[in-house]
């Protein structure tokens, strides 16, 4: 008897210490079991509880009355399947006459509150069909991308960049979502998330430009992996002209290879450079803007003329550069109408939409206001203390809070290094190859306290 209340000590100590210091392997070695057992014993009392239940039918209130017995209870929507995953578990229902899934989209908390979970969400899988998916333990504390998580082979452009709050990866996928808008104060992790799209493109055959007006100091560690960079609004200017005069070749190209004749099925007719044959296809392109308002913002007039060719090259892009294979990955602050006439215009063509913690309001309805209203309260809701944590959401109203795995400037220019060999020479962006040189120390301005030693 010592014995075994000795093992059951050590067990309790091991758990307790796992789950303290190693959620992942607490809920995997003890919390999948525990929280299997408790939601199927509370799953009955949980669903009457949160108003969940339907009336018997009326055949068998009938039955029940002519044979004089109770009347039977109210039924509660059966359960398919309860499957474990590693961040929790996944409870699919089969929804009554007259229930619907909104139902249980707005009994999340309840449910999370009963069940005793960290999180819970609802997905209508189906016509009648709902499927729960329950976080055990706070995913978002220690992101750990999981090993299987990796670029998909049948679409060229989906990397994964963050991990879902429900577990799930987050994938950004550039075929199904052309253009993405990335929002976040300073020191809210907007920088990072930058750095885990580069190393996600970096092994895949696409170009990347990049534009970044803080004199390079993001981008240009990772240039070896760039195909063009502009650290300058003039310089930003050109490259931006010299990617609208690309893609007017690409469409001569696709027009030239349309191959429209009746021998040719439908679907093989071509529309844009992935109905191309693999040997005339144009190398895709993706733009990073790291701080969209430092080209939109001007104090003279020839910088307001620079200002509005810039912009219209921007929204020229984002509207018809999707065919021609040029996908716009743009990051900022703020993105709102006190950046100038055509800025609306551009948001309208960005469907990705993530914001990182904000400062204001304003600031995230500039990226959900006109998308999806809900998640405007989640991302004002980021803590400072929590960086790297944003909402992500897209054109069709869903959102999901996420979170990019901590990618350091050395692990990401030590990745691009690493695949130099795959950086594509596009001769529209020669002129702007950039040079990976380190500027000499003569070069540096010296600091004030160099100065006085000097």
């Amino acid at each position: 008897m010592a014995e075994l209340v000795i093992v059951l000590v050590v067990v309790a100590a091991a758990a307790g210490l796992l789950r303290w210091r190693r959620p992942a392997w607490y809920w995997v070695c003890f919390g999948a079991a525990f929280a299997s057992v408790r939601v199927l014993v509370r799953y009955t009392s949980v669903m009457e509880a949160c108003g969940l239940t339907v009336p018997p039918p009326r055949w068998r209130l009938t039955l029940a009355r002519m044979a004089n017995r109770p009347f039977p209870e109210a039924r509660s929507p059966r359960i398919l399947c309860l499957r474990p995953t590693r961040t929790g578990l996944v409870l699919r229902l089969k929804l009554r006459p007259g229930q619907d899934a909104f139902d249980f989209s707005a009994a999340t908390d309840r449910l999370r509150h009963s069940f005793g979970m960290y999180a819970v969400s609802s997905r209508e899988v189906r016509s009648t069909i709902v499927e729960l998916r329950m976080t055990g333990y706070d995913v978002l504390d220690r992101v750990r991308m999981p090993a299987e998580a990796s670029a998909d082979s049948a679409s060229p452009l989906r990397i994964p960049v963050a991990l879902r709050e429900d577990g799930a990866v987050h994938y950004r996928d550039y075929r199904s979502v052309p253009h993405g808008l990335t929002l976040g104060a300073t020191e809210s992790g907007k920088s990072v998330y930058q750095r885990t799209l580069v190393c996600g493109l970096a092994p895949l055959d696409v170009a990347l430009v990049g534009i970044d007006c803080k004199q390079g100091v993001e981008l240009f560690p990772l240039a070896r992996r760039f195909s063009a960079l502009a650290d300058d609004p003039d310089t930003a200017l050109e490259l931006l002209e010299a990617l609208v005069s690309h893609m007017e070749d690409v469409y001569l190209l696709i027009r030239a290879e349309q191959r429209t004749s009746v021998a040719v099925p439908d679907a093989e007719i071509a529309a844009d450079i992935w109905d191309l044959p693999a040997g005339l296809r144009p190398t895709p392109v993706v733009v990073l803007v790291d701080e969209v308002a430092e080209l939109a913002l001007f104090a003279t007039k020839d910088e307001e003329k620079r200002r509005d060719r810039i912009i219209t090259a921007l929204v020229r892009l984002a509207q018809l550069g999707r065919a021609a294979g040029i996908y716009l990955e743009i990051c900022g602050q703020r993105f709102g109408s006190e950046l100038g006439k055509g800025i609306t215009m551009l948001r309208a063509q960005l469907t990705g939409r993530t914001a990182h913690r904000v400062n204001d309001e304003s600031s995230a309805n500039m990226a959900f206001g006109d998308i999806a209203p809900d998640a405007v309260l989640a991302a004002i809701q980021i803590s400072p203390d929590t960086p790297g944590i944003a909402v992500a959401g897209d054109t069709t109203g869903g959102w999901a809070r996420i979170r990019a795995p901590h990618t350091s400037l050395r692990d990401a220019v030590n990745l691009c290094n690493e695949h130099a060999h795959r950086t594509p020479d596009l001769p529209a962006l020669a002129p702007f190859r950039p040079v990976a040189t380190v500027p000499s120390s003569a070069s540096v301005p010296l600091t004030k306290s160099a100065s006085a030693t000097a």
